[in-house]
Formats: structure tokens, sequence, C-alpha cells
């Protein structure tokens, strides 16, 4: 077995240069660091979402999206974006607690009918 010295990879790990490679993984080559031991895929890149993304949906929760539905429209997992907002409101200074009560109050009316229907079956036979 005939391992090649490959130049133009680098270790994520420690940046040496010192790479072998090691296969393949999903049509995709891998590598080995000589130093760290590291294994690594050809194509590494960060994980997680830009920080575009998390703007974009902190801005649409702010605005009054579901989760749900933030995921959706931008196809970032709904537990991300919780994570986002639990993580931006921990962020946030504390408020202080309010010591006087208002005069006045607003209500929404809502009226709804609580009542038995006329018929036990349908199309109102009996």
């Amino acid at each position: 077995m005939k391992m090649l010295k490959v130049e133009k990879m680098q270790c994520p790990n420690c940046a040496s240069k010192n790479v072998i490679k090691n296969g393949h993984r999903y049509e995709k080559q891998c590598y080995r660091c000589k130093q760290s031991n590291r294994q690594f895929v050809e194509t590494y890149s960060e994980r997680g979402y830009s920080e575009d993304a998390k703007q974009i949906c902190l801005r649409m929760y702010c605005n009054g999206m579901g989760f749900r539905a933030i995921e959706r429209c931008t196809g970032v997992s709904h537990n991300a974006v919780i994570n986002w907002v639990k993580a931006t409101g921990a962020r946030l200074p504390e408020v202080e607690p309010v010591e006087t009560i208002p005069e006045v109050g607003e209500l929404d009316e809502l009226q709804t009918f609580v009542g038995s229907k006329k018929t036990r079956f349908g199309c109102g036979q009996q």
C-alpha cells in the first residue's frame, strides 16, 4: 500500500501540510495528518450557519413568525432558531420590575356561544 504525500492540503486542526491520502468516503478524498493524526476530507469547511442567516432568522422571529414557519422559509432548522433566540435573550439586560399598577387597561371583545345543539344526528334528523 503506497501512501502519497499531498502538498496542497492543510490540516484544519494543526495547520500542518504533512498530510497523506487516506481513502475515500462518500466519493470524497480523505486525508490524515501525520502530526495530529486527525482525519479530514478534501472539502473541509466550518460547520454552522452564517451570521447573515442568523440575523435574518432572528429578524423574522421578532416580526412575529413562528419557528417552523421560519424553517419552511429559510431552510434553517427550527431547533437552531430556538437556540439563537435563547442565546440572544440571555445577552439582554435585566429589566427592573414595574412597581406601579396601570390605571387603564385595554381588552379586546370576544363573543362566543356555548350551548347544546338541537340535533343529535347529521342533516337535522332525530
